[in-house]
């Protein structure tokens, strides 16, 4: 079913038969559902189905025609996916090689919210929200929160650049820990709105928080990425480095 909200409904369904065909669910050539089947699978107006399966067929992706039903005429086109690194020194080589465009939404001074086992918030932070941009197509949006004084030290270089490489540059030897989640949701509309996609289609939502020796706080980031533009690849061979466990000692009983 799909989700009222601020997309339209056609648009919503229109990007669920788009992804059915780039991923094969429907073959090129192959003939889809009818529009009683579709309005009835996801529980909308038939008019809803006309106007979504008419996008398509401006994007040439299907064709419909009186009598004979809709045909897939095409896959979308596939664009290249965006490895998501797992080390700080990762994503600052990334970020220097291919930097993606920056197209500024907001920026102020704001407190990030974290949890007491991320860390102590510092006095300040700069607030930056912003999209990322690849050849014109944005592919994730952005909330930053950084330390004050360390935005103090080059306000011009974090506007224009990319956080991490920066970072790394002017205060890597503070840094002490460094923690990313990557969570799979669906955007919201704020997101959607960014990204220019649908409400509630599927995202990678990635959070990001650096702290220093003293457990204080000198970033957080917020990500949100379209789902058709990331890839999260994992060498499960690789050798893995474990923690010891400590088993604390049963404490004798002493007989009296």
């Amino acid at each position: 079913m799909l989700k009222v909200g601020s997309s339209p409904l056609y648009r919503q369904l229109a990007d669920v038969i788009r992804q059915r065909i780039a991923k094969g669910i429907w073959e090129v050539g192959a003939q889809i559902p009818s529009f009683d089947s579709l309005a009835a699978e996801f529980g909308v107006a038939l008019i809803t189905v006309r106007q979504a399966v008419a996008l398509l067929a401006q994007e040439g992706l299907v064709q419909a025609q009186r009598g004979r039903g809709t045909h897939v005429l095409a896959r979308p086109p596939v664009h290249p996916r965006i490895l998501i690194e797992t080390s700080l020194a990762g994503l600052a080589e990334v970020y220097r090689t291919n930097p993606p465009l920056l197209r500024l939404l907001e920026e102020g001074e704001a407190m990030p919210v974290v949890d007491p086992a991320e860390g102590r918030l510092a006095a300040g932070y700069h607030y930056i929200r912003r999209v990322h941009v690849r050849q014109r197509q944005a592919i994730s949006v952005i909330s930053l929160w950084l330390d004050d004084s360390l935005f103090r030290m080059s306000p011009t270089r974090f506007r224009r650049e990319l956080i991490i490489p920066a970072l790394l540059d002017l205060a890597g030897d503070r840094i002490a820990k460094a923690t990313q989640t990557l969570t799979v949701s669906t955007a919201g509309p704020e997101a959607a709105q960014a990204l220019e996609i649908s409400e509630n289609s599927p995202v990678a939502e990635v959070r990001r928080v650096v702290s220093d020796h003293a457990g204080v706080v000198l970033y957080v980031c917020e990500l949100v990425y379209r789902s058709d533009y990331i890839k999260w690849e994992v060498d499960l061979l690789a050798p893995v480095a474990r923690a010891a466990v400590r088993v604390p000692r049963r404490k004798q009983a002493v007989t009296p």
